[in-house]
């Protein structure tokens, strides 16, 4: 047997509201296929702002949250050590085939 690493990913493309709980760290809580993944971020960092940033400075865009996985919990499970990356999505140019411009 070998080791390994198992790691969660997650995508969102919109603005999670945080409830605020001990010491002001800020939990988010995201439904994935009906199953809750709950994340825990500190309050000041940069961790929440890069998606209030994304909200606000892009038309589109998709965050990418991975961490490991956490205890389970009653709908779901915690997400570990989270970190988080947002990129600007752009809207892909609408083509037309030749056989949709023909009706």
């Amino acid at each position: 047997m070998i080791a390994g690493k198992l790691e969660i990913t997650i995508k969102i493309n919109e603005l999670p509201q945080p409830k605020i709980i001990e010491n002001g760290w800020q939990q988010l809580d995201i439904d994935c296929d009906e199953r809750i993944i709950t994340i825990t971020v500190k309050p000041k960092p940069k961790v929440y702002k890069k998606l209030t940033d994304a909200a606000s400075n892009y038309l589109q865009w998709v965050a990418v949250i991975i961490g490991k996985l956490g205890r389970q919990t009653e709908n779901g499970f915690v997400l570990e050590e989270p970190s988080i990356q947002v990129f600007e999505s752009k809207p892909k140019p609408e083509t037309t085939s030749a056989l949709g411009a023909a009706f």
